[in-house]
C-alpha cells in the first residue's frame, strides 16, 4: 500500500495535475521472484515513467487469476497458457498480449531409489500433480506416453499434490511436480542431494507449454485507451524483466521488500531469481508463434480427454507487444 501511494504521488509530481492511469495486475502465485520483473518495474519507477499507477495483487492457493479477471478484479493477469486456453474454450475470452517467459520451468522430480530412470518407468508409480489448472501439461504428457491416470496397473496413480514438496520427502510419491526455480530448491533445502534425484523437464520431453504470460479480456482490447495502457504496461514490465534478468540478486532483494507475509527467505529468493532469469532469457516480451503452436499441439493431444478440443481462435495478439517493444 505504501508503495502504491508513493507511486501515485510521484506520478502526480512528474505530471502535474495529470492523473496516472490505474492498472491492476493479478499474479498467479504469492509474492516471489517468479514475478520479479513487475516488482522491479514498480521499484525502479518504470511504471511511473509511463504514467501508470500499478497495483500488484499477490495470488495464492485459493486465488484463480481467471476468476479474478472475470469478476473485474484485475485488468491483466499472469497465467499459464494451458489454463488460459482451457478457460477460453469454456467461454472466458482471455487473450495473450505478451510472453515474458520464453522457457518452461515445470518438471517432475523423482527419488532415484524409486527405480525411475526414464518416463517408461512411470507405469505403476504414484506421481504428485498440482491441480487448479496446473494439471493440464501433465495430463497431456501422460496421454502422449499412453499412460492412463486412473490408478490402474497400466497407468499411473495421481496424487493431488499441495503446493509443497511433502509427498516426496515423506515418500508418498515416487515423483512430484516442481518448478526449476522453486520447489526443486525446497527439496535440496530439505537435505536431499541432487545425485539422489532424477528430474524430467517438460521442455526436454517435448511437451512444454507456455507459462507466465500476460492476459487480458478480449473485449477490453476494443477500447483504444485500454490498449494504450497495456502498451505502456508491457513496455515498462519488460524493462523490469530485463533488469531482473541482468541483476537477479538485486531483484530478489526488491521482491523481499514487497513480501508482506515475511514468509520468503533471502537465500531462496536469490536462488529463484537466478533460475527465473534462465526462463526469461531469449524473450523480448512478444509471444513466439512457434511456442504457441507447440503449446496448442500438446494440449490437443490429450487422448480421449484433451485439455482443449479445437484450435483456438483469437487467443493471442501482437498488437500490444508490437507497439510496446518495437
Amino acid at each position: 500500500m505504501k508503495k502504491t501511494l508513493l507511486t501515485s504521488a510521484l506520478a502526480f509530481v512528474a505530471g502535474g495535475a495529470f492523473a496516472a492511469d490505474d492498472v491492476t495486475l493479478q499474479l498467479k502465485w504469492v509474492t516471489q521472484a517468479q514475478f520479479a520483473g513487475y516488482y522491479v518495474a514498480q521499484e525502479k519507477g518504470y511504471y511511473t515513467d509511463e504514467g501508470l499507477d500499478v497495483t500488484i495483487k499477490p495470488g495464492g492457493p485459493d486465488i484463480a487469476p481467471e476468476q479474478v479477471i472475470a469478476g473485474g478484479g484485475a485488468d491483466v493477469i499472469v497465467d499459464w497458457m494451458p489454463a488460459a486456453l482451457a478457460a477460453r474454450e469454456k467461454g472466458l475470452p482471455l487473450v495473450n498480449i505478451a510472453q515474458p517467459f520464453k522457457h518452461s520451468g515445470l518438471m517432475l522430480t523423482c527419488l532415484k531409489e524409486s527405480g525411475i530412470t526414464s518416463p517408461a518407468d512411470f507405469k505403476g508409480k504414484t506421481l504428485g500433480v498440482w491441480f487448479f489448472g496446473n494439471e493440464y501439461p501433465f495430463l497431456s504428457w501422460m496421454s502422449t506416453l499412453g499412460l492412463k491416470t486412473d490408478g490402474g496397473p497400466e497407468g499411473v496413480t495421481v496424487l493431488k499434490q499441495g503446493f509443497n514438496v511433502d509427498p516426496l520427502l515423506q515418500k508418498q510419491a515416487a515423483c512430484i511436480s516442481t518448478m526449476t526455480y522453486n520447489e526443486y530448491g525446497q527439496v535440496l533445502d530439505a537435505g536431499i542431494k541432487p545425485e539422489d534425484l532424477v528430474t524430467f523437464k517438460y521442455e526436454d520431453q517435448g511437451v512444454a507449454t507456455l507459462e507466465d504470460g500476460l492476459y487480458v479480456m478480449e473485449d477490453k482490447l476494443k477500447d483504444p485507451a485500454f490498449e494504450e495502457k497495456m502498451v505502456k504496461f508491457v513496455r515498462a514490465s519488460m524493462k523490469g524483466w530485463k533488469y531482473a534478468e541482468a541483476n537477479p540478486d538485486e531483484a530478489a532483494a526488491i521482491v523481499l521488500e514487497n513480501d508482506e507475509t515475511g514468509a520468503q527467505t533471502e537465500a531462496h529468493q536469490k536462488f529463484m531469481a537466478h533460475e527465473v532469469a534462465k526462463l526469461t532469457a531469449g524473450s523480448k516480451g512478444a509471444l513466439d508463434e512457434a511456442d504457441y503452436q507447440r503449446t496448442v499441439k500438446t494440449l490437443l493431444g490429450g487422448g480421449s480427454d484433451p485439455v482443449i478440443t479445437k484450435e483456438p481462435e483469437g487467443a493471442w495478439t501482437h498488437a500490444i507487444s508490437d507497439k510496446a517493444l518495437n
